[in-house]
């Protein structure tokens, strides 16, 4: 396009894929196939309290088999979910309802709360055989405390909607609102197509463009379609990588 910002060297995509756990399994895979690239998964350690993968022998076999494939492990929460708190504000309510349909699970977690079920995750993917360096909160809502708490574990990074931040020495950070689709109403698909098609032309010119996907995204012919289209025209000059391909080899 003429006029338009060049695309800087190195330029890198990250694609992520969200809320991974034995629920969305089938729709993942469906996703990856599609996608053909190396991917982060974003794995949820019990899901709505409804699948807990420590105790899952064939999601166990599968996160291995996807990790070997190049696919990076990363730890997404814990339950994904966040119960409504007595007293809430109409801004706290606004977003950790209307905006995430109660998944904001870290939203405001205490720190104590938060190293918790930090620990947990982190045990229960090893108890299914993989290690995950990144931590990335349900909707990108990480309180103060909880990213106390993130740095404390030993994380090597986590991101938000706008950018990924390195918390390992060197810390360091890169700008970048991720695409995200809203699927859960019509006028918000629509929405959703416009608004990450003008994103995508803005973001020409940045190091990393992330474009972060959800299993219901698969649901919509259309989403799907304009998540594909994007991915590929980002491929034509950029490098398909992981955020902690990136993370890593950003600050060499």
């Amino acid at each position: 396009m003429s006029g338009s910002p060049p695309v800087p060297d190195q330029a890198a995509l990250v694609v992520s894929i969200h809320d991974v756990s034995p629920l969305t399994r089938e729709r993942t895979d469906a996703m990856l196939a599609d996608l053909g690239l190396a991917t982060s998964l974003l794995v949820v350690p019990d899901h709505h309290r409804k699948a807990p993968i420590a105790g899952d022998a064939g999601f166990g076999e599968w996160l291995r088999a996807r990790a070997a494939d190049g696919h990076e492990i990363v730890q997404h929460g814990y339950f994904h979910v966040r119960e409504p708190r007595r007293g809430e504000g109409p801004l706290d309510r606004a977003i950790t309802g209307t905006y995430t349909a109660g998944e904001g699970e870290f939203y405001d977690l205490p720190y104590e709360d938060a190293r918790g079920l930090l620990a947990r995750g982190r045990a229960a993917l090893v108890a299914c055989g993989v290690e995950a360096r990144g931590f990335i909160a349900p909707a990108w809502l990480l309180g103060r405390e909880a990213a106390r708490a993130v740095a404390d574990e030993g994380f090597l990074y986590t991101t938000r909607l706008g950018g990924i931040e390195r918390i390992a020495t060197p810390a360091a950070a890169w700008r970048s609102q991720s695409l995200v689709w809203s699927v859960r109403a019509a006028w918000r698909r629509i929405v959703s197509q416009a608004w990450n098609a003008s994103l995508f032309v803005r973001l020409r010119s940045n190091r990393v463009v992330r474009i972060g996907l959800h299993p219901p995204d698969w649901d919509h012919p259309a989403i799907r379609a304009q998540a594909l289209k994007l991915t590929s025209k980002a491929l034509a000059a950029r490098r398909a990588i992981t955020y902690e391909g990136f993370v890593e080899s950003a600050v060499s």
